[in-house]
């Protein structure tokens, strides 16, 4: 049903069903951020009606109410940055609505997204990636899960690409010959990634114990790149629990994830002197200002080491260190300018 003006009076919740598929069809958003969005406007709407008494309609809610729900979720204690993200699933649905003629004004429009302090993506070192390469090698063993653990931790650093994108990939996206993997990322944009000949070899075992797979489990015409125990295409959990137990051979911290492997993807071409704008082009963000994230990583590095090596760093010259000395005794001998 196509919505009109008339449709004003109808609850919030009875209108969650549209904005989804316009989401879905009309913006081509992810089957999981259209889930998000629609969870965030239904959430809205039981706080509004617990409030009221009775769930409101779109023309009864303006801008107080929008505000008072957000100071809400802050005085429960959630995070500036998930407040932030559940403002931006009601400014996406009145402007659904408005412009599909349901309501006349925006009243979310009139509200500022809560500041959130920047976070850090977490990665690893070269040391800590090559040890989590060595850890999943051939030495791992040639069982189902070795080999595809192996291939997926070789395919993520060597591509940088999403969770997402990894799991919806079938064998025909990847070209051996040319190098290079199709992905399809947000917003079903696709984009050329290179592929490194080690992450290809690893995939070429992986693709033969996939057959295998696929011979006993009887799913020949199974098209998914990555599978599980069934034969089935890879859940994106299943990734990541492969990752996380590999990962947790090299690393403590707290966060590990495929996302991690990305993260330390975009660092190391950074730290090695790529190109932003390249390393944008390979991990599909819209905005360079999302790759520049992983300046702040690298210029964060260099200032450790230009302090950790350079004499003048901190405002004096460091006799601990080579010529430190030698340079401290030339200076008090230089005669005075005069």
């Amino acid at each position: 049903m196509t919505p009109t003006a008339s449709r004003n009076n109808v609850p919030l919740r009875e209108l969650c069903g549209a904005f989804g598929e316009y989401l879905s069809t009309v913006r081509d958003l992810s089957p999981h951020t259209v889930t998000a969005y629609v969870r965030d406007v239904r959430q809205f709407a039981a706080w509004a009606k617990s409030v009221r008494g009775a769930e409101p309609r779109p023309v009864e809610v303006d801008h107080i109410l929008l505000r008072s729900f957000l100071g809400t979720l802050r005085r429960r204690g959630y995070a500036p940055r998930t407040v932030g993200r559940k403002l931006a699933s009601l400014r996406a649905f009145w402007r659904w609505m408005l412009g599909a003629g349901v309501v006349d004004e925006d009243p979310a429009s009139l509200l500022h997204t809560p500041r959130t302090p920047r976070r850090l993506p977490v990665f690893l070192s070269r040391a800590e990636m090559d040890a989590a390469l060595r850890t999943a090698g051939p030495a791992a063993g040639t069982d189902f899960a070795s080999v595809r653990a192996r291939a997926l931790i070789e395919f993520l650093y060597s591509t940088g690409i999403r969770l997402s994108e990894l799991t919806g990939l079938d064998c025909n996206a990847v070209d051996p010959e040319e190098r290079t993997v199709r992905v399809s990322g947000k917003g079903r944009k696709e984009r050329i990634v290179p592929v490194g000949q080690m992450a290809l070899d690893a995939l070429e075992t992986w693709l033969g114990s996939r057959a295998g797979l696929l011979s006993r489990t009887g799913r020949r015409d199974e098209t998914a790149l990555w599978l599980n125990r069934r034969g089935e295409r890879l859940s994106p959990r299943g990734v990541q629990r492969i990752v996380r137990a590999e990962l947790r051979q090299v690393s403590e911290r707290a966060r590990l994830s495929p996302h991690v492997i990305r993260h330390s993807f975009a660092t190391h071409l950074l730290d090695a002197g790529a190109d932003l704008r390249a390393v944008q082009e390979l991990l599909g963000h819209e905005s360079l200002s999302t790759t520049q994230i992983y300046t702040h990583l690298t210029t964060d590095r260099l200032k450790e080491v230009y302090r950790q090596a350079h004499p003048r760093s901190e405002g004096e010259y460091r006799c601990d260190r080579p010529g430190g000395e030698r340079a401290a005794d030339e200076r008090k001998e230089q005669p005075a300018d005069g």
